[in-house]
């Protein structure tokens, strides 16, 4: 069974009534608190999210790429990590409580303030309600001229009305979202017993969005309770609306981002992320040896729907988990390839922008995807990973190389879980460690091709391949895509033998 928690932690910038007093500062940098512990999607993997705001942590990272491991490692030590803090984000000073933080008057900031840090761009705050006569729809929203057509099924996935209350990750346009939905029984013959409203914002960033899931949550009962009370989400858009783009949020081309991911210091535990399990904890135990299926469709970029019905939140990290398989940090690697894009949580609504994607992972409720098969490649339900081409058949058998990956993986974590047990070692967590396991595995593929196209003979041998970890039979079939999909002119010469 599935853990799941359908509740956010404590974050470090919490709601205090009026006349309450005011939280403490913020510690020095390098001071663990104990006692948060956030889902953070993306907040300990720089580069996984995208950011079409200048400076942002394209342009942050994009000057990390040409860096040895070594030094990425040294500067990452220099980060300020605390408890929900954006992990790659240098911080000096202390942070600021605003008026919708606090339900009280706005506080000074008590230091300067911060030399570099992503900015919180909210283009758009909204909530939208179940009407018994019109169904789904947008009930408010800041600005007041936001397009926001489709996300009031984007932010109420199908078939809520069984839960209690769910978050979604969600796509729209070049914006991403995250809504906490809440179902609240009322003595109400006009709303058939149950009242069920979503908040969500829209950035065009999903690495910032876990700092708001408090804040969000608290607002979903809110509204059920008070509906049409929105001095909160008004005064919490006014403190952090960021300026629209020409076109108001018009799809924009996104370059691909290559990264090497600075190895954040003293995280545990109160940065475990995303799930109180831990978010590659979960997915890894979840999918098991089927990862590494999902590892090879990932690095070919094939279209993956993972479906699952409600609650979809956990469902939304998985999308992330697979976001994280495909990373390579070698400089050229990938740049001809199509962008491997996270939708997290779709529907129906979606069918249109889907049919013009080549490559993409996201989630849904809807059963009737599976029927659709011109819309993805490779289709999730449950632990169950299967699909429909013939070409791709392959693929789904799991061998002996990807049994040993799988159990170096396992064994590592084992080892990472020991030390922070027994040693108190918070120099890495789960997160670093499988994305780390994968981009090495992938850097090992790519710089042996490389080598290899290089040479003169441009002949990829069994040797090559075992180097690769990977299985010259059983992989065959993966390699021969991986070198048309990337563009790389070797020649392979493994037998393929008639009977496997």
């Amino acid at each position: 069974m599935v853990e799941q928690s359908d509740r956010a932690p404590l974050l470090d910038w919490e709601e205090i009534p009026n006349g309450a007093p005011a939280p403490a500062p913020p510690p020095e940098r390098g001071y663990i608190s104990r006692g948060a512990n956030c889902r953070a999607l993306g907040s300990t993997a720089p580069g996984t999210g995208w950011s079409t705001s200048p400076g942002g942590p394209g342009a942050f990272l994009s000057a990390a790429v040409s860096g040895e491991a070594d030094s990425a490692a040294a500067s990452a030590e220099t980060v300020r990590v605390g408890p929900c803090w954006d992990a790659h984000s240098p911080v000096k000073g202390e942070s600021r409580l605003t008026g919708w933080e606090t339900g009280g008057p706005e506080k000074e900031p008590a230091t300067s303030v911060p030399e570099w840090e992503e900015k919180d761009q909210i283009v758009a705050v909204f909530v939208v309600t179940f009407d018994t006569r019109s169904g789904n729809i947008v009930e408010w929203c800041l600005p007041q001229d936001a397009d926001l057509v489709g996300v009031e099924f984007k932010s109420m996935a199908s078939g809520s009305h069984r839960i209690s209350s769910d978050f979604i990750y969600f796509r729209k346009g070049s914006y991403f979202g995250l809504a906490c939905f809440a179902n609240m029984p009322v003595e109400s013959a006009l709303e058939r017993g149950a009242r069920m409203k979503s908040v969500g914002i829209l950035s065009p960033s999903y690495t910032l969005l876990y700092r708001y899931m408090h804040f969000l949550e608290n607002q979903v009962r809110h509204q059920l309770e008070s509906p049409g009370h929105y001095t909160q989400l008004e005064a919490f858009y006014e403190d952090k609306k960021g300026v629209l783009p020409i076109g108001n949020g018009a799809a924009t081309s996104l370059q691909p981002v290559h990264w090497l991911p600075s190895i954040n210091r003293c995280m545990h535990p109160e940065m475990k992320i995303t799930h109180p399990a831990g978010c590659m904890s979960q997915f890894i135990k979840f999918f098991g040896e089927q990862m590494i299926v999902l590892w090879k469709f990932a690095l070919l970029r094939k279209r993956i729907l993972i479906f699952s019905p409600p609650p979809v939140g956990v469902v939304c990290y998985r999308v992330y988990g697979c976001c994280c398989l495909a990373n390579v940090s070698l400089p050229g690697i990938g740049v001809s390839v199509p962008e491997f894009r996270p939708f997290f949580y779709i529907n129906v609504a979606d069918i249109e922008v889907l049919e013009n994607e080549v490559s993409y992972v996201a989630c849904t409720t809807e059963k009737i995807f599976e029927e659709k098969k011109g819309l993805y490649d490779v289709y999730v339900d449950n632990q169950n990973v299967r699909t429909h081409h013939e070409n791709l058949q392959p693929l789904l058998r799991i061998n002996g190389a990807d049994r040993d990956k799988y159990r170096k993986l396992s064994e590592q974590r084992q080892m990472l879980l020991y030390s922070q047990e027994v040693d108190r070692d918070c120099s890495s967590n789960e997160e670093d460690l499988f994305i780390l396991f994968f981009m090495e595995q992938n850097n090992r593929i790519f710089q042996i091709l490389s080598e290899v196209s290089a040479s003169q003979d441009k002949t990829l041998t069994e040797e090559h391949v075992r180097g690769m970890g990977l299985d010259p039979q059983g992989d065959r079939s993966f390699l021969i895509d991986l070198l048309e999909v990337y563009g790389i002119d070797v020649m392979l010469v493994i037998d393929n033998p008639c009977c496997p």
